[in-house]
């Protein structure tokens, strides 16, 4: 498979790219600044230099040309504004999701956040509320599109502890809880996998747990969205 994915430098994006690259698919990152290139191609991934806060949908299309399947994981980060989080993950993931409907990529998975259908409970930092708003209507133009074989992942807490290979997944409600972000690559490789077609149009909450990933995903299979 060739597998594009917008926000390529960042902390899962990197994973995934290795978990990509050593299985044999092709990948590539999308980065804004060429300095970062060099860590992407460690990684196994192609570094294409494209920001998403300023490009077209024919620019960011004409990336995706010839995809199997495109991966929004890009964010504003921490330190940045509430105007970020709007142009960043809303604005950049509707955008990416536009180019790839040009593009004629279906498969399409977001990495969201868990918390972006609620309204942010009073008293919340208002960058984060404005983080998890612009996530959730994020999420809620891309699950409209029947262009779209889409699969949204929220994770809990991330941590940069070692992954167990083991998680807790599910287009239910997980409950709250940590997960390392080596388990969301893991699981993000898995739901990019060929013959996996199960989690198509699920919105799916990850924590860690017991059960093994590639386990995990086989059993969303029949599972509502």
């Amino acid at each position: 498979m060739r597998i594009v994915i917008a926000g390529g430098h960042g902390r899962i994006a990197l994973r995934l790219e290795r978990l990509l690259a050593e299985r044999g698919d092709e990948v590539a990152g999308m980065i804004r600044r060429p300095g970062q290139a060099g860590d992407l191609l460690a990684a196994g991934a192609e570094p294409v230099v494209c920001d998403l806060e300023s490009a077209g949908v024919a620019d960011v299309s004409r990336h995706l040309e010839g995809a199997d399947a495109a991966v929004f994981a890009a964010g504003a980060g921490p330190g940045s504004g509430s105007a970020r989080k709007e142009t960043v993950d809303r604005a950049a993931a509707v955008l990416f999701a536009d180019a790839a409907e040009a593009a004629g990529v279906r498969r399409f998975v977001v990495v969201s956040s868990m918390g972006a259908d609620r309204e942010p409970p009073e008293g919340t930092d208002p960058v984060f509320a404005a983080y998890l708003r612009a996530k959730g209507a994020a999420d809620a133009d891309i699950r409209s599109r029947a262009g779209l074989d889409w699969t949204i992942l929220r994770p809990g807490r991330l941590t940069d502890e070692p992954g167990t290979g083991r998680v807790t997944l599910s287009a239910g409600s997980t409950g709250r809880g940590d997960v390392a972000r080596d388990d969301v690559a893991a699981v993000l490789a898995a739901l990019l996998s060929e013959d996996e077609r199960g989690a198509v149009g699920l919105t799916l909450e990850l924590i860690g747990g017991d059960t093994p990933v590639a386990e995990a995903v086989r059993g969303l299979a029949g599972q509502p969205g």
